[in-house]
């Protein structure tokens, strides 16, 4: 069955976001920080080789309508999602009128989506999950396999948590790989059960 992983880029002190993200920042004051070691001057081989990993073996994508929303709000995702023609499956409790044919509402949560994500990824497949709300319900419910951390370098002091609300009790993991690079420190996670 697929692994369900959720991989963020996180600043030292937890954030996924910088302050005050909306539509017209949805990355926050700063944010875009977080995510130079994806692409431009900053990206490395091995930022290459870790983001290539990701993209090759995504069968699937599970997100909150929040993150739908604030890209959406700009026409940012056009005919695609946030990895092209990859499906994605937005937890919401109301579907918008109208969207790309890559995005699938789910109105039953959280584990109906990862449950759908999971039958389009097939086997070999992973489920990436988008956004800090839709990785820490999947936490709580006991539904990831795997936590990648981009930790970047830097100290946000403000914004969007990765790990506030996961349930109240501690999830157990172990480190499966480093990759260091100057921009970031690449750290797979699997979850212990």
């Amino acid at each position: 069955m697929a692994t369900v992983a959720s991989s963020m880029s996180v600043s030292l002190d937890g954030y996924v976001t910088g302050p005050n993200d909306s539509r017209q920042h949805p990355l926050g004051e700063g944010g875009e920080r977080l995510h130079r070691w994806l692409a431009g001057e900053d990206h490395t081989p091995a930022d290459a080789e870790v983001l290539g990993e990701m993209v090759r073996d995504a069968g699937a994508i599970v997100m909150g309508r929040r993150s739908y929303d604030i890209c959406e709000g700009d026409g940012g995702w056009g005919d695609g999602g946030p990895a092209g023609d990859i499906p994605c499956f937005v937890v919401t409790h109301e579907p918008p009128a109208t969207a790309a044919p890559v995005f699938t509402f789910v109105t039953d949560g959280v584990a109906s989506a990862i449950e759908q994500a999971k039958a389009v990824a097939g086997d070999d497949g992973w489920v990436g999950l988008h956004g800090a709300t839709t990785a820490q319900q999947a936490l709580a419910a006991g539904l990831v396999d795997e936590i990648q951390v981009h930790l970047i370098p830097v100290l946000m002091g403000g914004g969007v948590r990765l790990f506030d609300n996961i349930g109240g009790k501690p999830i157990d993991l172990e480190r499966t790989r480093v990759v260091q690079t100057p921009q970031a420190t690449h750290v797979r996670y699997r979850v212990v059960r």
